[in-house]
C-alpha cells in the first residue's frame, strides 16, 4: 500500500460507524488481505486517531480481520487513552468549578470541550494534549493569577516567555495530568476580528454543567486549529484528528452553512472541508462550496499525496517561508510593542540560543 492508499483507508475507517457505504468498502478491503498494517499504524498514530480507528473497527465487528497482536496493542493504547481522558475530564471540571466560584465562566475548546459535552461514543476515541479554554479578555489577568495561586507553573521554565497573541504560555501542575492553555483569542491576529470571544460566546451552550462552543463554532474551530493556527492551508494537508471531529459535528450541523458568514477565513475552511470530504470517503455529511480555488487546492493536495519527493520538497519550501515570515513579523511588532521587543532582546542576547544557532550552522 502506498501513502495515498493508506491515507484513504484510514479516512474511510473513521466513518464506518455512521456510513454504510464506507462500512461495506472497508469490509471488502480488510478481507482482501492486502492491507499493510505497519503503514496503517504509522499513519493513524501520526494523525492521533489510533484509538478512534480501533473504536470504529470494534463497533462494526471488524477486529476479526486484523492480526491478533495488533488488536491487543490497539486495545492497550485505547484503554490507556480512556483513563487519561477520565483524568482530563476531572481536571477540567475542577478548573470550571474554580473559575465559576470567582464569577468567571470559561468556555472549553477543542478536544477537552468535545469530551465534556459527550461528542464521542467512547471518550477513548479522542487523543487530547492540553486543556484549552477561553475567557472574557477582561478576566484574563485575574485568571492567570488564580492559576498561579493554585501552583500552576510554566511548562517551559524559561527566563523569558514569548508574548503570545492567542493565549498565556502553557502551564501545568505537578499533580495534574494535562497542561493548560488560557485563551484570550482563538486564532491568529490576522483573523481575530472574524472569530473571537465575542463571536463565540453568543452561541456557546451549557452541556453537562460546563460551557462549550456552539456546534457551528466547534466545527469551525476544529478546522481553524489545523488550517490557520497550524498552517495547514499553506501545506495543503490534512489532520485526521481534526477531520474526525468535523465529521462527527457534521452529523449535527451543516458544514457548508457553518462557514458561510466568514470573509478571510472562508476559503481556507472550505478547502479543509473539501479535503476531508475526499479523504473520509466522499461522506455526504461534509458539504462544501465547489469553487475554482477549492478545485485548485484539491488538485495540489492530490498531487502531494501521490508524489513523495514533490511532497517533501513542497513541505520544506513552505516551512522555510513560514519561518522567515514569522521572524519578520516579530521584528516588525517589536518596533511597536514593548512585550515583543523585550522578548526579542532577551532572545538575541541568550547565550544558549546563540549556541544552538551556531551548532545548527555547523551541521552538514
Amino acid at each position: 500500500m502506498n501513502y495515498k492508499e493508506t491515507l484513504f483507508l484510514v479516512g474511510k475507517c473513521l466513518t464506518i460507524s455512521h456510513n454504510e457505504r464506507n462500512k461495506a468498502l472497508i469490509k471488502k478491503e480488510l478481507t482482501s488481505g492486502n492491507v499493510d498494517w505497519d503503514n496503517v499504524v504509522k499513519l493513524s498514530t501520526a494523525h492521533y486517531v489510533f484509538p478512534a480507528l480501533y473504536c470504529n473497527l470494534k463497533r462494526c465487528g471488524f477486529l476479526i480481520f486484523l492480526p491478533e497482536d495488533l488488536v491487543s496493542y490497539m486495545k492497550h493504547i485505547t484503554d490507556l487513552n480512556r483513563e487519561r481522558n477520565k483524568q482530563i475530564i476531572a481536571q477540567a471540571k475542577e478548573i470550571n468549578k474554580l473559575l465559576l466560584s470567582n464569577n468567571i465562566t470559561p468556555i472549553f475548546l477543542k478536544g477537552t470541550g468535545n469530551l465534556l459535552e459527550g461528542l464521542y461514543e467512547d471518550i477513548a476515541e479522542r487523543m487530547v494534549g492540553d486543556i484549552d479554554f477561553i475567557i472574557n479578555p477582561n478576566d484574563y489577568e485575574n485568571v492567570v493569577k488564580l492559576f498561579e495561586e493554585k501552583n500552576y507553573k510554566f511548562v517551559q521554565d524559561l527566563k523569558y516567555q514569548f508574548a503570545s497573541f492567542k493565549h498565556y504560555p502553557r502551564i501545568h501542575h505537578n499533580e495534574k495530568i494535562a497542561a493548560v492553555e488560557i485563551h484570550k483569542e482563538i486564532t491568529i491576529e490576522k483573523y481575530a476580528k472574524e472569530f473571537n470571544f465575542n463571536n463565540v460566546s453568543r452561541n456557546s451552550q451549557l452541556i453537562n454543567d460546563v460551557k462549550v462552543l456552539g456546534y457551528n463554532d466547534q466545527l469551525c474551530l476544529s478546522i481553524i486549529a489545523k488550517q490557520i493556527n497550524d498552517n495547514g492551508y499553506q501545506y495543503k494537508d490534512i489532520s485526521f484528528r481534526n477531520a474526525y471531529d468535523v465529521f462527527l459535528l457534521s452529523q449535527k450541523v451543516c458544514s457548508r452553512e457553518s462557514i458561510k458568514n466568514f470573509n478571510k477565513l472562508k476559503q481556507p475552511l472550505n478547502t479543509f472541508l473539501a479535503i476531508s470530504h475526499t479523504c473520509l470517503g466522499n461522506v455526504s455529511s461534509i458539504t462544501y462550496q465547489n469553487n475554482k480555488q477549492t478545485a485548485k487546492d484539491l488538485k495540489k493536495f492530490n498531487k502531494l499525496v501521490l508524489d513523495r519527493k514533490f511532497r517533501d520538497r513542497y513541505r520544506s519550501r513552505i516551512s522555510k517561508s513560514i519561518y522567515f515570515k514569522s521572524r519578520l513579523n516579530i521584528i516588525i511588532k517589536s518596533i511597536l510593542n514593548k512585550d515583543y521587543r523585550f522578548w526579542l532582546i532577551k532572545r538575541l542576547t541568550d547565550r544558549e540560543f546563540r549556541r544552538q544557532i551556531k551548532e545548527s550552522k555547523l551541521k552538514p
